[in-house]
């Protein structure tokens, strides 16, 4: 039976040398974010804490997925696969299946009321300007009180007090699924899920349709059902073999500070006001491995996570666009802060580039604001390509069209709020970048672009000529 906990991941990404131990004392108040973001930008691997002040017993890793390799090697899928092979499997869902309370590692340590304090736990100051230390990795489970159904997001928690957080909802699920326990002013039951198998966070983070359980999709992914428990204060099940669990509820009708808190942008979310989260359990493993997940100035794992929900979601779009369309691949650009995608493809007549770029802005998801095409011969993952691509094939006048007063991501910043509306109510410009050579059906034309490169490119492998 395959484990289903986040220990899989880390095994293997040390194994294959995607991970680095760190076992020198760090301070999640003041340089544990610092360290593990430097790995990741200078060396490109990924942290794992074994010292941590103030917090004996507890590791930490960070910067797990914060690339297709890590969540390829994450999900058992070869790299070049990822996003055909994720996209055939979450439309093959399989429902969770319960689990005995004496079979869930996430109930080895179970603490109640004044003994559970979230003060335990080596959640970091993550960014500068931050408002305090966040939990950033928290997966809400959520029921719908109607239906009965589970709803599960990501969450960022600004821990307020030893047993209460910031509780923030953007407009989407979680909040509609709000808003029936405020019409009846009861709190809504919660439970915050910290370090599972990638295939249960992508899940959690996956845009599904409203009704939809996110851990029928985990369970696709996996291939096979996810294993799940009964939490100890509310009527909610959570994965049984997580390394935490926050129970509690969040208060109907009820808003107190908080923020700041460096997001997925990588800029500041300001100061603002949340819904309040009050715990009244944490459940955990013996020897637990907190997620201490770095949100922030990219690249990181929350820009990684969300822009392959963009990817997938978008790969799938553009297949309902136009018959005949060839995508190759697609790329959300985590140094956009997801706000760029890239998409390849191979245009067969004449505006199908263009075609696809407003599909691809009109998509599942807000956060593009600029769709760039690129033709066949460029990588959309090297951004040297995609903007030698973008000099040379791009003819602004009839290349760029702008697209204003469309809807936008709600941290989009720059662009502005809606007057009247709250902050998560943005209108902007969005942009699209034709940068394909001309149609395969114009020959001549597409050859005048061709790339100027090394005799036998594709046949030369440099590790036959190199020691």
């Amino acid at each position: 039976m395959p484990d289903q906990s986040i220990r899989p991941l880390l095994q293997n990404l040390e194994q294959q040398g995607e991970l680095v131990r760190v076992s020198k004392e760090v301070d999640p108040e003041q340089n544990m974010s610092a360290v593990e973001w430097k790995n990741y930008a200078e060396n490109g691997k990924s942290t794992l804490f074994t010292t941590i002040k103030g917090h004996a017993g507890w590791q930490a890793c960070s910067q797990i997925l914060a690339d297709r390799r890590k969540w390829s090697i994450g999900l058992g899928i070869d790299e070049h696969d990822l996003l055909p092979e994720m996209s055939r499997r979450v439309k093959n869902p399989i429902k969770p299946v319960m689990v005995d309370k004496a079979k869930a590692p996430c109930k080895e340590v179970i603490l109640k009321g004044e003994a559970a304090s979230l003060y335990d736990l080596p959640a970091m100051i993550v960014s500068e300007h931050d408002g305090g230390r966040f939990i950033a990795s928290g997966m809400g489970w959520i029921k719908d009180p109607d239906t009965g159904i589970s709803n599960i997001s990501i969450h960022r928690q600004h821990i307020m007090a030893k047993d209460k957080t910031g509780f923030l909802m953007l407009p989407r699920q979680a909040r509609r699924i709000y808003d029936k326990f405020c019409k009846i002013n009861k709190p809504m039951p919660v439970a915050m899920v910290v370090g599972a198998h990638p295939a249960i966070w992508f899940g959690s983070a996956y845009t599904t349709g409203f009704g939809i359980d996110e851990m029928d999709v985990s369970g696709g992914l996996l291939g096979e059902a996810v294993r799940m428990v009964k939490c100890e204060t509310i009527d909610v099940e959570v994965p049984a073999e997580a390394e935490l669990i926050i129970e509690g509820e969040v208060l109907p009708n009820h808003t107190e500070p908080e923020g700041p808190f460096g997001e997925v942008p990588g800029t500041y979310a300001e100061a603002g006001i949340s819904e309040i989260f009050k715990v009244k359990a944490i459940t955990r493993r013996k020897d637990p491995v907190f997620y201490a997940i770095h949100c922030g100035f990219p690249a990181t794992d929350t820009q990684a996570t969300t822009g392959l929900g963009i990817e997938i979601a978008t790969w799938d779009h553009l297949r309902n666009v136009e018959g005949g369309m060839e995508i190759l691949d697609i790329r959300s650009l985590t140094v956009s802060g997801l706000m760029a995608i890239v998409i390849k493809l191979r245009p067969r007549v004449e505006g199908q580039a263009k075609t696809a770029l407003m599909a691809a802005l009109s998509g599942p998801y807000l956060h593009p604001k600029l769709a760039i095409a690129v033709d066949d011969d460029i990588d959309a993952s090297d951004l040297r390509q995609v903007m030698w691509s973008m000099t040379t094939r791009v003819h602004a006048e009839k290349d760029v069209v702008l697209i204003p007063n469309t809807r936008v991501f709600a941290l989009d910043n720059i662009s502005p709020v809606v007057p009247g509306l709250s902050s998560f109510q943005r209108v902007g410009t969005k942009w699209l970048i034709d940068a394909t050579k001309p149609s395969v059906a114009r020959p001549e034309e597409r050859a005048r672009f061709e790339r100027a490169m090394p005799r036998n490119f594709d046949k030369v492998r440099l590790e036959d000529f190199l020691p």
